[in-house]
């Protein structure tokens, strides 16, 4: 929310050659154009929300799954960039590059969206429908809502940044809002993006309404409203798009988009996903700077735990490492942000904390049956959400969950020894602090 994000452009170089020519007394920048000026007519209301996307790839590609992996149980540093370390160690600063990047590409990632839904209502193009203007809104409204839940579970309460920032009169003034007020914000934008999203069709990197359903889902399992978690799970646990592809490994594998995706980023050889170069070793062309514990690796090599999730392992000896990503020739793998194995285990926790253990271990021994381990042992409440606990922890073992999950649990102090709650916040960049007087710091920094 600063002023280098003033001149936000959205997908500046094909807004440019598709803007129509005009002759101006004042001279404009040739490599960029200014939002209220650019979103003007059928084509460029489509470049502006694909845009949106390309931000949202942006911080899914490499540091945001980064904050909600290394800084686990799951995954170790094996590289040499002081800022891995940090991570690894629970020891942030205020100018750890990786969240300054975060935290910087999603507030990039809201204006964006914030460009859209201002100027989009205003295009008077007959060639843009209102059913297409109503699915651009829902998926700006849903980018909104995904980014603010992002930065809400990241760094707690934030400025709640509304209108695109087109000149520094409209940073000013945004307090830091509470997390519930996040929480809020991030809601009436879920509400706003199913209303307007059509119904689902085939594609899985577009947001639909079950997208919204489900990304509801996960809002009301972190602020602990378990019939309403229970309730969005179901919706899209029932749709008949969505099932658990078995074997495990078929979801990550190409082609991509299959049954068990709610929600992914699609990445090409032209706008390559380059997160896979953290984790492979230098014989395979990568860094692996991210390494997969040896007690994640003890447990995806046990049958009766990991089962077929093996299969997100590969290497021996100190050379493990973790395949979530398998084109690494072309980079191509999407990011994945919501599956539907996901909506299982929230249903499962939420039907627990509702004692229903029945119909939570159903939904638990679903996820544990796809990945051929046994039926759960678990019966009591406790060892339930305990079972449910794990069961995440390796299903989604590489992906951004393990972090959010303990913190939103309270069970970091625990399971990663971090007993100071301070620090299950990351620090608000000192760059923001310094030229934001209305930013203050997390406690602790």
């Amino acid at each position: 929310m600063k002023a280098t994000y003033i001149k936000n452009t959205v997908l500046i170089a094909v807004i440019f050659f598709l803007a129509s020519c005009k002759k101006y007394l004042e001279e404009v920048p040739n490599n960029s154009l200014p939002t209220e000026s650019s979103i003007t007519d059928v084509s460029t209301a489509r470049a502006a929300i694909i845009g949106t996307y390309d931000r949202l790839q942006g911080y899914y590609a490499s540091n945001y799954p980064t904050l909600g992996t290394i800084t686990t149980d799951n995954v170790i540093f094996n590289g040499t960039l002081s800022e891995y370390l940090q991570l690894d160690q629970n020891a942030v600063p205020t100018d750890n590059v990786i969240t300054v990047a975060a935290y910087q590409n999603i507030y990039k990632t809201i204006n964006s969206a914030n460009s859209v839904i201002t100027y989009v209502p205003g295009v008077t193009d007959p060639l843009l429908t209102a059913a297409e203007k109503n699915k651009i809104l829902g998926e700006a409204y849903f980018i909104r809502a995904l980014s603010f839940f992002d930065l809400a579970r990241g760094w707690g309460g934030i400025q709640l940044q509304l209108k695109p920032t087109t000149d520094l009169t409209v940073l000013k003034g945004i307090k830091r809002s509470t997390l519930d007020q996040t929480y809020d914000q991030v809601l009436a934008d879920l509400v706003k993006a199913e209303e307007l999203l059509p119904e689902d069709a085939t594609t899985r990197n577009r947001a639909q309404k079950s997208t919204a359903r489900a990304l509801r889902a996960r809002l009301h399992l972190y602020r602990k409203q378990w019939a309403d978690a229970e309730k969005y799970a179901t919706l899209v646990i029932n749709n008949t798009k969505y099932s658990l592809v078995k074997p495990y490994k078929s979801f990550f594998t190409a082609p991509f988009q299959s049954a068990e995706s709610v929600f992914e980023l699609a990445y090409s050889v032209n706008d390559r996903n380059s997160y896979w170069n953290l984790w492979y070793p230098s014989s395979a062309g990568g860094q692996f700077t991210l390494k997969p514990s040896d007690a994640l690796v003890a447990k995806l090599n046990n049958p009766a735990i990991g089962g077929t999730r093996n299969a997100l392992i590969a290497g021996s000896g100190a050379t493990v490492y973790g395949v979530l990503y398998n084109t690494t020739s072309t980079s191509t793998d999407p990011s994945y942000l919501i599956r539907i194995a996901e909506l299982y285990l929230i249903r499962a926790e939420a039907r627990a904390q509702q004692n229903n253990l029945t119909g939570s271990a159903g939904d638990l021994n679903a996820i544990r049956k796809r990945a051929d381990v046994p039926e759960t042992t678990a019966v009591t409440q406790a060892d339930l959400i305990k079972a449910i606990e794990d069961e995440n922890g390796i299903e989604f073992a590489f992906e951004a969950h393990r972090w959010f999950d303990l913190v939103r649990t309270e069970r970091a102090a625990v399971v990663l020894g971090l007993t100071n709650k301070n620090y299950w916040l990351f620090p608000i960049p000192y760059s923001d602090v310094l030229s934001d007087p209305d930013v203050t710091q997390n406690p602790g920094y």
